[in-house]
């Protein structure tokens, strides 16, 4: 009797001790771009497939990472709003984009995560030569109000052009950074710009030559749903301990890094990318989890430009390390 009494007891508090630890998981819904310069995504996914999480070792063992891929901002900052992601790697456009249409409500940058690595680019036997030739030209971006959207927006209105939505003095067109390759190659674009790795596919593949190279541009941080901030700002502030330890574990192992990067961008894309090719791009681009407040000025008055910040565009909350 004392024994069945003895198992039943051990079997009810079997029962409650997975029920609490039930109740106690938290599954964080992390965002990232099949990119090199969204590394820190790429390459914690990567390790997330292995059982070898990178956050999920820093963040305790009822932590579950769910990981969802985009192929732009945008698109990004929408499942923010929808409440069905509370973390992501963005570029700057899409965050301050979001940022002032909910007055400031929906997101914070958290930490940052990479500098540089975009490009305008045009074809090796382009006659484009100096500003003046876009003029009736078309131009590819990935996508419209992303980041190089925007910066390009912005720098054509800088040299004078008139640049709207559908047309203007020089056509700017929304596409998927996949298939800006075959169109430079055919003629159906005469300019793309872009980010890495796709800078250094249409370097090698298209013999595309860079014509501006965007050095002075937040291309990736780290941004939180204030949603998730709120209610969960232990864990954020560990995220964005484990971001800082993770950019630094990349630029100290850059090797090991891009192979990690190289076979998840094949798992996420079905596209192999090129040792070499990562490598020279991986030049281009500096991993920092600073933000340079000028950095970020200058990207509130790209946008303005661009015409996609209107209104209050006060960055006062944007920035909010926890």
């Amino acid at each position: 009797m004392k024994t069945k009494l003895l198992l039943s007891l051990t079997s009810a508090i079997c029962v409650l001790t997975q029920t609490a630890w039930s109740e106690d998981k938290v599954v964080i819904r992390f965002g990232h771009f099949p990119n090199i310069t969204h590394a820190q995504g790429v390459i914690a996914h990567a390790l997330t497939r292995q059982g070898k999480g990178w956050f999920e070792q820093r963040l305790g063992p009822n932590v579950e990472i769910q990981w969802f891929t985009y192929n732009a901002g945008p698109s990004a900052m929408e499942a923010i709003f929808a409440r069905s992601l509370d973390l992501t790697y963005v570029g700057q456009g899409p965050a301050l984009n979001a940022h002032f249409k909910s007055n400031g409500a929906e997101v914070r940058v958290i930490s940052g995560a990479a500098n540089a690595g975009a490009a305008l680019l045009v074809g090796g036997n382009s006659t484009i030569k100096n500003a003046a030739d876009f003029r009736g030209k078309r131009i590819a971006t990935p996508q419209l109000g992303n980041t190089q959207d925007i910066s390009c927006r912005a720098w054509l209105k800088g040299k004078g052009f008139k640049v709207t939505q559908t047309g203007g003095d020089v056509s700017v067109l929304p596409t998927n950074n996949p298939d800006q390759l075959a169109l430079l190659q055919n003629g159906g674009v005469d300019a793309v710009w872009t980010v890495e790795p796709w800078v250094t596919r249409l370097e090698r593949e298209a013999k595309a030559r860079i014509f501006l190279e965007d050095k002075d541009v937040i291309t990736t941080w780290l941004v939180s749903s204030v949603n998730f901030l709120n209610s969960k700002r232990d864990l954020t502030k560990k995220i964005a301990a484990a971001n800082i330890e993770l950019t630094d574990w990349i630029q100290k192992n850059a090797d090991e890094a891009q192979k990690l990067l190289i076979d998840e961008l094949k798992a996420e894309t079905r596209t192999t990318f090129a040792p070499e090719d990562v490598a020279q791009a991986w030049k281009r681009i500096n991993f920092t989890t600073t933000v340079p407040n000028e950095l970020v000025t200058k990207a509130v008055q790209d946008g303005k430009d661009a015409g996609f910040f209107k209104g209050n565009t006060d960055t006062s909350k944007l920035i909010e390390v926890p």
